[in-house]
């Protein structure tokens, strides 16, 4: 049993896998999904936890290379409306779609700077998705002080900073260097391996092969008893598989992706379309036991 703390809310894997639906509060998304309107965020939010998104996560920043970094004050403020209102009675119309999904759904901020990091948590999110990869270690500390899980994310240099030249001799003991180090960092820091999810990075500082092994063989990082999220949705790798240019039209490929990992035991998934994810888990869970995954 693997167990994850999401600020006393406590998980137990094995289980289906969660679903975090992304939403994106910034107008340069790869996959064209964004928006800097707060009712549109909202709006989108509450459609993708009616159709079963365990997880909100919320970014105000992209992570894309080709584009300026945004101010902390910036990210902030587009933060801010969407947060107030998840506060106040956003729950009240909406019920969960089923007696496994997580509700209400945790909050998710996804953010590397520690200020609007703290900005959130204050305002009541439970996970930290750090795309610094624990670069920063008073993000650490905000989660040790508050509860928050972390969810650590591989990734070589800072965010915002263009790393596709990287190649890696062999990329599964590349995690598992880097994340055995980084827990143990952790967890010197205070931080509960309870409060640790593990993200290996597709798409950030790797070639499309090292995506690809990581998805057939990412059950290798089981070793290391924490949860793994795979951010498949999307990603370059179903791009080039697929011919496809345009990020939108990856969904079929991003789902036979999940499909592929869910049979080896993949605890959460973080995608754009929550409903095709959701119907292929609960189609799937008449073939799987996810209690031997």
């Amino acid at each position: 049993m693997i167990l994850v703390n999401f600020r006393g809310r406590k998980i137990e894997f094995p289980r289906r896998p969660l679903i975090m639906g992304i939403i994106n509060i910034n107008d340069d998304s790869f996959s064209g999904d964004g928006t800097l309107d707060p009712s549109t965020a909202l709006k989108t939010a509450k459609q993708k936890i009616e159709e079963g998104a365990d997880i909100i996560d919320i970014g105000a920043e992209s992570a894309r290379t080709n584009r300026s970094p945004i101010s902390v004050e910036e990210e902030i403020q587009r933060l801010s409306t969407f947060l107030e209102k998840w506060k106040n009675d956003f729950f009240d119309k909406i019920k969960p779609r089923d007696n496994l999904q997580i509700f209400p759904p945790i909050l998710s901020v996804n953010t590397w700077r520690y200020e609007v990091a703290e900005f959130a948590i204050q305002n009541g999110c439970e996970l930290l998705n750090d795309m610094g990869g624990a670069s920063d270690l008073k993000n650490v500390g905000l989660c040790v002080e508050s509860g928050c899980a972390y969810l650590l994310m591989h990734i070589i240099g800072l965010p915002k900073q263009n790393h596709s030249h990287i190649h890696h001799n062999e990329i599964l003991d590349t995690l598992m260097n880097f994340f055995s180090e980084k827990i143990q960092t952790l967890n010197q820091q205070g931080l509960s391996s309870e409060q640790i999810i593990l993200d290996p990075g597709i798409g950030f500082a790797k070639q499309p092969q090292d995506d690809i092994k990581i998805c057939a063989f990412f059950s290798h990082l089981k070793k290391l008893k924490r949860p793994i999220l795979l951010p498949l949705s999307r990603k370059g790798f179903i791009g080039r598989a697929l011919n496809s240019e345009e990020a939108k039209l990856r969904d079929p490929g991003t789902i036979g992706a999940i499909v592929a990992t869910s049979c080896h035991g993949a605890h959460l998934f973080r995608v754009h379309n929550v409903k095709a994810t959701w119907q292929t888990l609960k189609t799937l869970s008449l073939f799987l036991n996810w209690e031997n995954c």
